[in-house]
């Protein structure tokens, strides 16, 4: 990164696009930085949101930080969702979700590979509708996988996921895709 306006802009878009709590070591590195400067850097972000004209704040755990809403916003949020969830589907979850069924469990990062957009708020939509799961995954800390919900899989009649119409299908042109393709064999982390 050049100077630090840029420096800022990179520490916004990456805390906007990564959607879920970054360590301050992870921050650093993708934004090719110091460890103390990422911590200035973040210092400075945080009281860049204080503002009453600012609808994001800094949520932080530790050594991890999450952009999130501001809790004032919280009657306004909860009103959006309570309408988002009670309208169908739309194309993208519908899409977002097929892909979780017969590819997952997987992480984010691979389904938007899949898809070639940003998943963030698809993928939070289907977990407040309880259509998919969140757990951690086993081989690369701070990271996700989402698979369907038993519910959704019991809902659509199903006794397994591999019950579904060319569910094995999918799974050998993914292996197909994978033997051709190493961003899809390489760590997503």
């Amino acid at each position: 990164m050049e100077n630090e306006k840029q420096k800022f802009a990179g520490l916004e878009a990456l805390l906007f696009i990564h959607g879920e709590p970054l360590g301050m070591e992870k921050i650093a590195k993708v934004l090719a930085i110091e460890k103390q400067e990422a911590e200035t850097l973040m210092d400075s972000y945080k009281k860049s949101l204080e503002g009453d004209e600012r609808g994001l704040c800094i949520v932080e755990d530790g050594e991890r930080f999450q952009l999130a809403t501001k809790p004032v916003f919280s009657n306004i949020l909860s009103q959006f969702i309570k309408e988002e969830l009670s309208e169908e589907l739309t194309p993208a979850s519908l899409e977002a979700l097929s892909i979780v069924f017969y590819l997952g469990p997987i992480s984010r990062h691979r389904l938007e590979y899949f898809r070639g957009v940003s998943s963030v708020f698809t993928l939070r939509n289907l977990l407040l509708r309880g259509l998919v799961e969140r757990f951690p995954d086993p081989k690369r800390p701070n990271t996700y996988l989402y698979k369907p919900s038993l519910n959704l899989v019991r809902h659509l009649g199903l006794n397994k996921i591999q019950d579904l119409p060319d569910y094995q299908k999918f799974q050998d042109i993914l292996k197909g895709f994978e033997n051709q393709d190493p961003v899809l064999t390489k760590n997503e982390g």
